[in-house]
């Protein structure tokens, strides 16, 4: 049903409209930013990831919670945790103060009766699983093929969440001690700076949210995330959680054929209802940051991409081209992400013709993750290029192979005419052909 209507606005955001400086062009490149999400998350993959999400949270929330505590306890600061718990659950209301308080009694004596002992142990491994899905979550959305390996998971996990909730904790009292201190309670007496503190107290819980949100984008993924585009998704996402959560706030109140429909589950109901919402909000800023870093997927989107015959052979010589003229002139060797910015494409379509090219002995890929040649380009036949590019493997089984002769005499000859056109020529031969 939406297919023509994600079409249409596909024409105009990345049609010839869009090329050029004039205001009308920028205006469709920016948009193209809010059509990618919205069309993403109409396809239904992020919203399968966040319910997803709710079910792993409704497991690990406790023993999350307990860890923490413990944590906390150590340092002296257990209290502090029950006014971050508060602002998750404060989008629900009159409800959020019991349903705190409520937690708390229960993670209080889940501390005391089993954590320090093989319990302990038990909710580390729950809450390794628990990050383990929010990776796979961010790395499926920042096109991510291979997770972390089994001990960096351990080792980088459990230090995330020892340093969590003191990172946290820190944070808060940090700024309380700023709000709160006697100098900024002498200069409160003016009532223009009082009303820049009140103020502040008031975005301070949306300032928490947004930076935790941007210490995520920058960390979870198994890749390397610049800080301006997680900064940016984390901000994006920290204002949403806060427009969000005061609708839903306004709607909790308002309703009360929710309360008449599941009596006493009405609660449950609703706290399940804005976890999904926050872990929606949570992966659409991760993708709107992914999107920041890497604007060549806005078109694909989550698409798999599968290129034709034709596109690959062409994407695999201009590949050759761009990293042997490169070291012909001993200028900047080529990575995957600047070849994907030459060419205005997606990097996976990159990557995929790179690995070819590398399980074939042509280029390799140094420990920097520089594209090289494999060997001197005078000595790389463009054959053999166009040849990977034609004899990549789809996965699928081929048919059983049946004598046709027709069809024989034509395949051949199709072979014959490519590799006549090539010839003798070599990578070196297109380098240096003037245009």
């Amino acid at each position: 049903m939406w297919t023509p209507l994600w079409n249409l606005c596909d024409r105009w955001l990345f049609g010839p409209l869009s090329l050029g400086t004039n205001p009308l062009a920028l205006l469709f490149r920016v948009l193209r930013y809010p059509y990618a999400i919205l069309r993403d998350l109409s396809r239904g993959q992020v919203n399968l990831r966040a319910m997803g999400l709710v079910y792993t949270t409704m497991l690990a929330l406790i023993p999350l919670l307990a860890f923490s505590f413990a944590i906390l306890k150590v340092f002296g600061a257990a209290s502090d945790l029950e006014p971050v718990l508060y602002e998750f659950f404060r989008p629900l209301g009159h409800s959020a103060t019991d349903l705190t308080s409520r937690v708390m009694q229960f993670v209080n004596s889940v501390s005391g009766g089993i954590v320090g002992s093989v319990g302990f142990a038990l909710l580390l491994w729950t809450l390794i699983g628990t990050v383990q899905k929010v990776e796979d979550s961010f790395n499926f959305l920042w096109r991510v093929e291979q997770p972390r390996s089994f001990t960096r998971r351990i080792a980088e996990y459990v230090a995330l969440l020892i340093a969590g909730p003191l990172l946290l904790v820190a944070f808060l009292g940090a700024a309380h001690a700023t709000l709160t201190s006697e100098s900024l309670q002498v200069l409160a007496s003016e009532p223009a700076v009082d009303g820049i503190r009140r103020t502040l107290l008031k975005l301070s819980p949306y300032a928490m949210v947004a930076a935790l949100f941007t210490a995520l984008y920058a960390f979870i993924p198994n890749t390397r995330v610049r800080w301006l585009p997680a900064l940016t998704g984390g901000l994006a996402a920290g204002i949403l959680w806060a427009a969000v959560g005061k609708v839903f706030t306004a709607m909790v109140i308002a309703t009360t054929r929710l309360t008449i429909v599941y009596a006493g589950f009405a609660v449950i109901v609703a706290a399940l209802l804005w976890t999904y919402l926050g872990w929606l909000i949570l992966l659409i800023g991760a993708q709107f940051a992914f999107y920041l870093q890497n604007p060549n997927y806005l078109r694909l989107g989550l698409l798999e991409l599968h290129l034709s015959g034709e596109e690959a052979e062409e994407l695999s010589l201009k590949i050759m081209y761009l990293v042997g003229k490169a070291h012909t002139d001993g200028s900047r060797r080529w990575r995957i992400q600047g070849l994907s910015t030459k060419l205005g494409l997606p990097g996976i379509a990159v990557a995929q013709i790179v690995r070819a090219l590398e399980g074939a002995g042509i280029v390799s890929v140094s420990d920097s993750d520089e594209l090289l040649p494999a060997r001197d380009i005078g000595h790389i036949a463009l054959r053999d290029v166009l040849r990977v590019a034609r004899t990549q493997s789809s996965g699928h089984l081929l048919p059983r192979a049946l004598s046709m002769p027709a069809v024989d005499r034509l395949t051949k000859n199709l072979r014959e005419s490519w590799q006549l056109s090539c010839g003798e020529r070599s990578v070196r031969d297109l380098v240096e052909e003037t245009s």
